[in-house]
């Protein structure tokens, strides 16, 4: 019998008690000063939390990236170790926040009653929280814009296990959520190590690849396009004529399908007609594709043959000449992507590719015994870094998975019945 197990069945045999969340906390609105208001925003020290500041730093939170002064506060100071949950918006998020605060208005503050700060150790009302994002999902006002039904919101029942029993729970998910940290900071340690080693094995000379001086380089530079064929997307207009979901429809390529940290593309949400696809622009397996906006110039390799829209450009018939895996951490390296980036032309305020400028880019004849040698050094830190079945990615995945299982067993109580 585990501790937890020998606690609930000397404490709580039972079961325990569920109080509804509006008997526990006292709940207010968040807001935004006056932007207007410059004072308000310059050489504050009470911190303004936004969603931002949980993406960036987590979900317990003492410090925000803006700040406010005392003047820009309306009535109270939220307290310390209050809990914030996204009411509207970005709905299915809280955090645990341990200075006295205010924070946007997509937050709702749970503040929580004098008559129960005592029963609670507020870490455990914090893990309880998970579930209530879920709850949030699931208590949607109908409308134009996402927000909570507070009425649902203020029902949603929380357990009451003794203080001994919270503790251990506390101390066991914690432990789960340091071996998380870090597996995460080992996988940071390791990605830049992978960049390092990338970018000096393919850093050839002194001489930067985007130049144009080549007589002093080790190996010869030439324009990608002279051993290559780019070539710019192409889109069937209107879009949604040409999608179909017939499995003799042609893969439809987008942004969307790209995995985080992928290196190729093996898959499709939605497949075009062959008739759409006449007027789009084919690749094949082996090819490599380039987001041409946004997050443009990063390189993918295609395990699928597809049609690729205007927001990208292909890149084929280089075999003689490259390795795609090569040409894969050739262009994904710190030196290429900064070339592209410094090349690309403005459209407005959004930065573009052109099939011309990968055409334009120098790009070194290196021996394919030496690309090989590259690979398979680099290819043991990418699978390391980034591969979701064998590296750290996995590792990570898997402990996450093990966390909210066991988050979600150990948060679960019988409810004390009640006396008739």
């Amino acid at each position: 019998m585990s501790k937890l197990e020998e606690l609930i069945a000397r404490l709580c045999p039972d079961g325990v008690e569920y109080k509804e969340l509006g008997e526990l906390f006292r709940t207010k609105n968040g807001y935004t000063p006056s932007k207007s208001n410059k004072e308000y925003w310059e050489n504050g020290n009470i911190p303004w939390f936004r969603m931002e500041d949980i993406r960036q730093n987590g979900r317990i939170l003492s410090e925000a990236t803006q700040k406010v002064t005392k003047d820009a506060i309306k009535g109270e100071l939220f307290p310390a170790n209050s809990i914030i949950v996204a009411t509207s918006a970005t709905i299915g998020e809280h955090a645990l926040i341990t200075v006295p605060s205010i924070a946007n208005q997509r937050f709702t503050y749970l503040i929580l009653k004098n008559d129960y700060k005592d029963k609670f150790i507020i870490k455990f009302l914090y893990y309880c929280c998970y579930n209530l994002d879920t709850y949030c999902k699931q208590c949607l006002n109908q409308g134009n814009f996402a927000s909570v039904d507070m009425k649902k919101f203020e029902r949603f029942k929380f357990p009451v296990p003794p203080l001994e029993v919270q503790r251990e729970i506390v101390h066991i998910l914690d432990s789960f959520t340091l071996l998380t940290a870090e597996l995460t900071a080992e996988l940071a340690a390791r990605q830049k190590q992978y960049e390092f080693y990338r970018d000096m094995l393919l850093t050839f000379d002194d001489v930067r690849a985007g130049g144009t001086n080549v007589e002093c380089l080790e190996y010869q530079y030439v324009p990608l396009g002279s051993i290559s064929t780019i070539a710019r997307g192409a889109s069937p207009r209107p879009i949604k004529n040409f999608i179909t979901d017939s499995l003799e429809g042609v893969n439809w390529i987008k942004i969307g399908d790209v995995k985080a940290g992928s290196k190729y593309i093996t898959e499709t949400a939605e497949r075009i007609t062959r008739e759409g696809a006449k007027k789009s622009r084919l690749v094949k397996k082996g090819d490599f594709v380039l987001s041409n906006s946004m997050s443009f110039g990063r390189p993918y390799i295609m395990k699928i043959d597809g049609c690729i829209h205007d927001g990208w450009l292909s890149i084929s018939d280089f075999s003689h000449y490259f390795l795609p895996d090569f040409l894969y951490h050739l262009l994904n390296s710190a030196i290429y992507q900064s070339i592209m980036r410094q090349k690309a032309s403005f459209g407005g305020a959004v930065q573009n590719l052109n099939s011309d400028i990968i055409k334009g880019i120098l790009v070194p004849m290196v021996p394919l015994s030496e690309q090989q040698r590259i690979v398979d050094i680099l290819d043991r830190f990418d699978a390391l870094c980034n591969d979701i079945t064998s590296g750290l990615p996995a590792e990570i995945e898997a402990r996450k998975k093990q966390y909210e299982y066991y988050r979600d067993k150990l948060l679960t109580f019988k409810e004390l019945k009640k006396e008739a």
